[in-house]
């Protein structure tokens, strides 16, 4: 069985490009929604949820894990490895390396949340990377409470993100790292604004690849898909409609329900 888990409906993106790339599987979704967002909040707190999340998914059987944040990520994933060092475990980071290998004009954006922004993880991502590229990290705030509450094409949000994202076009960049799986829910937004002047760099299709990779057994399984939340999982489950995640909907073979950790 593959663990994912988020603080709350960002890792969804990641989750459908591994049921897509591992149909058989059976999958776990667990949302961490009784303390959503992780973006806003230090990383000695992250660390203690992501532990709390992680063992719980291990209790169950959960055999490979994907860590489906980037701020999780950033913050805890090496000490949640160290915990657990047989346990097959899957960071997603911005996708820096792929964004400064195809940037023409050698300049690049990272959108993320506040923790990566200024993680020591994103800087030394950058510095090994992207050294011959000028990077410029933008903090999104609010974005990934954005889609939490699934208010994705309000007019207000075009706005915000137009100031965020002028700015780093008319610096040259031609390559935009979203650095948080909730980001991938605002492209409907985002890709008129960029207007084809830049690319937009999502990672769930190469973490998805890496499950493939380890999976070995687990693409053996009957496809079955549960979700799971530490707060109002009925409003995870409503929300795969929403966010164009039908595919998903159809694997679950019972209500989303809450679990506590």
């Amino acid at each position: 069985m593959i663990g994912v888990f988020d603080s709350g409906l960002g890792g969804l993106s990641v989750l459908a490009a591994i049921a897509d790339g591992l149909p058989r599987a059976d999958l776990v979704y667990l949302a961490d929604t009784a303390h959503v967002p992780y973006g806003d909040k230090d990383d000695a707190y992250i660390r203690q949820r992501v532990l709390r999340i992680g063992t719980h998914l291990v209790d169950q059987g959960c055999r490979v894990v994907v860590v489906a944040c980037n701020t999780a990520t950033a913050a805890a994933v090496s000490a949640f490895r160290e915990t657990y060092p047989a346990l097959r475990v899957v960071g997603v980071e911005p996708g820096v390396k792929p964004a400064a290998a195809a940037s023409r004009s050698r300049r690049i954006a990272v959108l993320a949340t506040d923790s990566t922004a200024r993680s020591q993880r994103l800087a030394q991502l950058i510095e090994r990377y992207a050294g011959s590229v000028e990077v410029r990290v933008a903090a999104c705030p609010g974005w990934a409470t954005r889609v939490e509450a699934l208010r994705l094409t309000d007019g207000d949000f075009v706005e915000e993100a137009r100031a965020h994202l002028d700015p780093l076009l008319n610096f040259g960049v031609d390559q935009i790292v979203l650095g948080c799986t909730h980001y991938a829910f605002l492209r409907p937004t985002l890709e008129p604004i960029v207007d084809g002047k830049a690319t937009l760099v999502d990672v769930a299709d190469a973490v998805a690849r890496q499950c493939i990779r380890l999976a070995d057994a687990a693409n053996s399984g009957s496809g079955r898909l549960t979700l799971a939340a530490t707060a109002q999982p009925e409003r995870l489950q409503a929300a795969l409609p929403v966010l164009g995640l039908k595919r998903l909907a159809r694997r679950l073979q019972q209500p989303a329900h809450l679990v506590v950790a």
